[in-house]
């Protein structure tokens, strides 16, 4: 058994403006840097990635892990499209279970996972990006003794998710992005003063499975937490709530996570999609009714096109909700503070 840890297990999770921050970042990390980074941004499921070839800085090289593969120091591993990034004891692996803050790669899969598995040898860093993504696990990382990081909003080109990650998970740092690089070299040699915790995360790691899979978290939500009044926006499942701190978070039983802000979010989205569908039907009515009256008699003709206006009054009342949906959700967007 070694006699110290290191916080050699780097993991990386930003949003909207996070590539530039995180390339900023790799650029002034050296290359024979102890440890392993780890790294998930936002990226569609259907986009091809460029990110390992926009990453590899220094001489290192940045790529998508293949499958399963076990890590060493010096390493740079990037979240894939459509797959979260999931940290084991000695070996990185790629997940395809339900999607975290409507993410898949989400942020706070990788923080969790490396939380459960390394312990106080992670440290977590949040750059800039919008909603709030990386707090729960950003949670987590400090929970189990590991450090916890985060960008200078003021810095940050999208503020939000910084922000949030100061107000959820009380950071240790708060720093621009060429401090925390100055800190990732300190920190990656520094002892531990917890020798045991990482070995305490790790045996939870061996005995409870992949950090991805959801069974044990799904108990903890059950035991822990309540059935809310909500739906999931995806599966339509009861959602269940959890309150950590001031961070509410929501999962369902097949495993979609949300907190709190994402599920305001996904459930503006969702009304919206309703309204539209509402939308098509109201205009398909009223165009009936128009063809039915160009063919009625004179007696029955007024009577269609009474109704066709009543639905032409409805399809207007839609637009409107559509318009004041779309312009509260780019509001919420733009006030980092917005509930």
């Amino acid at each position: 058994m070694q006699n110290s840890w290191r916080r050699d297990i780097i993991v990386i999770g930003g949003s909207a403006g996070g590539l530039e921050a995180l390339r900023r970042l790799l650029e002034l990390l050296p290359a024979n840097l102890p440890a392993t980074i780890f790294v998930t941004l936002h990226i569609p499921a259907d986009f091809p990635s460029v990110l390992p070839e926009l990453l590899s800085r220094n001489g290192r090289a940045a790529r998508h892990p293949e499958g399963s593969e076990e890590f060493r120091h010096g390493q740079i591993f990037v979240a894939p499209p459509d797959a979260h990034l999931i940290i084991e004891r000695s070996r990185v692996v790629l997940g395809h279970g339900p999607r975290e803050n409507r993410h898949r790669p989400a942020i706070d899969v990788m923080f969790r996972s490396a939380a459960r598995a390394h312990g106080a040898r992670v440290a977590a860093v949040v750059l800039s990006g919008q909603l709030d993504d990386g707090s729960a696990g950003l949670m987590s990382v400090k929970m189990a003794q590991g450090l916890a990081i985060v960008q200078e909003p003021g810095e940050a080109l999208a503020d939000e998710m910084p922000r949030r990650a100061i107000q959820y998970a009380a950071p240790d740092f708060v720093l621009p992005v060429a401090d925390i690089a100055e800190l990732l070299v300190a920190v990656s040699s520094e002892k531990l003063p917890f020798p045991d915790t990482s070995r305490r995360a790790m045996v939870m790691e061996s005995k409870q499975g992949k950090a991805e899979q959801v069974p044990n978290e799904k108990a903890e939500f059950m035991n822990n937490g309540k059935p809310s009044a909500f739906a999931c926006p995806e599966c339509h499942g009861v959602l269940w709530e959890i309150e950590s701190g001031e961070l509410l978070q929501y999962r369902c039983r097949v495993g979609h996570a949300y907190t709190g802000d994402t599920l305001r979010v996904a459930f503006s989205e969702t009304a919206e999609n309703a309204l539209w569908v509402a939308l098509r039907v109201v205009e398909e009515k009223a165009a009936l009714l128009r063809r039915l009256a160009q063919k009625a008699g004179s007696r029955i003709r007024a009577t269609y096109e009474e109704e066709a206006s009543g639905f032409d009054l409805h399809a207007n009342t839609l637009r409107k909700m559509l318009s004041d949906n779309s312009e509260l959700v780019v509001r919420e967007r733009e006030v980092p503070g917005a509930a």
